[in-house]
């Protein structure tokens, strides 16, 4: 099964969506972001 991970990142948070080819959303998170 073939599936995408697309990664938003900025200073405080990055988010990461994982989608299959039939653009169901497998996984969705949010985790807090430390640029040091």
């Amino acid at each position: 099964m073939e599936q995408y991970v697309a990664l938003d990142v900025s200073l405080k948070e990055i988010s990461v969506r994982v989608i299959d080819v039939a653009e169901a959303v497998v996984f969705e998170g949010k985790a807090a972001a430390d640029p040091k």
